[in-house]
């Protein structure tokens, strides 16, 4: 296992990584639903919502059009879905404020179990920021909703593109006046971490249930793998970063 010696400045995702968005965005539409008497399968409501971010935000990372807000696009994807035939009972049941209300349900996720401790124990040892696709004021609200003790917040709203577009990257390093080698990207995802790699981070993995398809086996370096270290929460990672002192 890599011991990250050199590096300064662990950069986080935070949508799945940091923070449960299935089960906290499934919770929001589930309490919504029961106040209008809706009934529908909201796990998948929520997981559909997502992949429609995913898929436009990669689209704007190899150079489409598209907003550079994620709470512009998620209300654009939302108001699609609730036009859709499933969804439209749902639909004409929220009023504009609801849906106003609804779409910043992506502003209210909350943390994994481990990640308050994990972060505030890596805080002490290292630089720690986001570096995610979600916009500066989402991040904000997250971060005050679920307590989480960033020292800096990147958003790639700031680089004029979306991960897994190499600028976002390079621009979180530049701004830390670090060299990319010097920042480590922390991602449940393999994808996000291909990317930091290929401008020359290193690259922490975090297992996250539900969060990377099930064929895809990530290892360390060390195991034959593609990335420098693979932990199964925060906390192992603070305690390994501790330990290699």
């Amino acid at each position: 296992m890599s011991d990250l010696r050199d590096v300064h400045a662990f950069l986080f995702d935070v949508f799945g990584t940091v923070v449960d968005w299935h089960g906290s965005v499934t919770r929001e539409l589930e309490d919504t639903a029961k106040i209008h008497g809706i009934e529908g399968n909201w796990g998948e409501f929520a997981k559909t919502w997502r992949r429609g971010y995913l898929e436009n935000t990669r689209k704007v990372a190899q150079g489409g059009g598209g907003p550079l807000s994620v709470d512009v696009m998620h209300r654009k994807i939302l108001d699609d879905m609730l036009r859709s035939g499933e969804w439209k009972a749902f639909g004409d049941a929220l009023n504009p404020n609801a849906r106003a209300h609804l779409n910043l349900a992506w502003h209210r996720l909350s943390g994994w179990p481990d990640s308050i401790e994990g972060l505030c124990a890596l805080k002490k040892q290292a630089i720690i920021a986001t570096l995610s696709n979600g916009n500066i004021r989402l991040l904000m609200d997250m971060a005050k909703h679920a307590d989480l003790p960033w020292d800096a917040v990147f958003s790639s709203e700031l680089f004029g593109s979306f991960k897994p577009n190499p600028k976002v990257y390079l621009g979180a390093a530049k701004h830390l006046s670090l060299e990319p080698h010097n920042c480590a990207m922390v991602a449940a995802h393999i994808y996000d971490l291909r990317a930091a790699a290929g401008v020359g981070m290193r690259t922490v993995y975090v297992r996250r249930t539900g969060e990377e398809a099930t064929d895809v086996e990530v290892k360390p370096k060390s195991e034959g793998g593609e990335v420098d270290v693979v932990v199964y929460s925060f906390t192992e990672l603070a305690a390994f970063l501790t330990n290699r002192k």
